[in-house]
């Protein structure tokens, strides 16, 4: 039979490590670096600038590894894995530091996939097996241009500078969006040929889309990078002054009437219209062709939440770590007022 005496010291060591389970637990939140959810660039999930992630943060977070848990489950019986999606999480919620870049011009963000070819340019014709889609696209680039010239007849002004990073672009860079975060505009009943063509060839769209691009005469974009490498960039030539370039990294070179134009936005890019008139071409995000199908899945999974964490879809929920302290500091002051009542 236990006495008073040995009870009281069996309830101190159960609130002491209990107590100390708590004060782990919490400091395992506590970041020096981490990343914060941010509306100011489009399709960015991280920002570095705070010293603790927010309750929303940590909801994210959570929510992130549950979807990835059940990705990798799926995709482990076809014997592939989203290894390098885990480090990518990691890294652009702050627990990892950023990449370094792999040479001259290239400065990848957090949100960046290990072990991925990288390049400025990417001459596509010389890779048919990588982009199967391309050739065809070329050919039908005249179809585009004259869908293009028509609806710049019409009055009303398409063109949008929506850009979130205006100050780069400038005023001159202004977009029409056919497709974006996954999702086709209403602006595709203006374009059908186009819309169609884009989706019978099937091209592996990224997260930011397509749009058609115009540069207006006498105008540039600023010296910048995207960060991401595992999105690449193809531009097809439209309309194209003498004069107009675009340089990624160290190389410069210009835009061809029905060619594509291929960059990794991950280096440093610029861009010029030294004409006085406007440029206008077609810009086709899609996966880097090493991305595999697990992690693509994965990394449209991550985008897709915080598209919906961004307008709103999902609620706020106390992030499970919290509540789960709160459990703990609730058995820790149950068991010191119990061992005080023996007294």
């Amino acid at each position: 039979k236990m006495d008073r005496s040995h009870l009281v010291f069996l309830l101190f060591l159960v609130g002491i490590s209990l107590s100390q389970s708590f004060q782990h637990l919490h400091a395992s939140h506590i970041k020096l670096n981490t990343k914060s959810l941010t509306k100011s660039k489009v399709g960015s999930i991280s920002q570095t600038c705070c010293l603790m992630l927010t309750e929303r943060q940590m909801q994210f977070w959570e929510d992130v590894d549950e979807g990835l848990d059940g990705i990798e489950s799926f995709y482990a019986k076809k014997g592939q894995d989203i290894d390098r999606i885990r480090t990518f999480s990691k890294r652009a919620r702050g627990d990892l530091p950023k990449t370094e870049g792999c040479g001259p011009g290239h400065e990848p963000s957090e949100e960046h996939v290990d072990g991925l070819t990288a390049r400025p340019f990417w001459d596509i014709n010389e890779n048919p097996d990588l982009f199967p889609w391309a050739s065809e696209l070329e050919a039908k680039s005249d179809i585009i241009l004259e869908e293009l010239k028509d609806n710049l007849l019409r009055p009303a002004q398409l063109f949008k500078a929506d850009s979130a990073v205006s100050a780069t672009m400038g005023d001159g860079w202004s977009a029409l969006r056919l497709q974006r975060l996954g999702k086709y505009t209403e602006n595709v009943q203006l374009f059908p040929n186009t819309y169609q063509i884009i989706k019978k060839l099937s091209i592996p769209l990224a997260v930011r889309g397509v749009c058609f691009a115009r540069q207006a005469g006498s105008t540039g974009v600023s010296e910048h990078s995207d960060g991401r490498n595992f999105i690449l960039t193809a531009h097809l030539g439209l309309k194209v002054p003498e004069g107009c370039w675009i340089k990624v990294a160290e190389e410069k070179r210009s835009w061809e009437v029905g060619k594509l134009t291929t960059l990794d936005t991950s280096f440093v890019h610029s861009t010029g219209n030294a004409s006085n008139e406007d440029r206008h071409v077609l810009i086709i995000d899609f996966w880097h062709p090493e991305i595999t199908e697990a992690e693509r899945a994965a990394l449209e999974f991550v985008y897709d939440l915080r598209n919906k964490y961004e307008s709103g879809v999902i609620p706020f929920r106390k992030p499970k770590a919290l509540q789960q302290q709160e459990k703990e500091r609730g058995l820790v002051a149950f068991f010191k007022g119990l061992a005080n009542g023996i007294k």
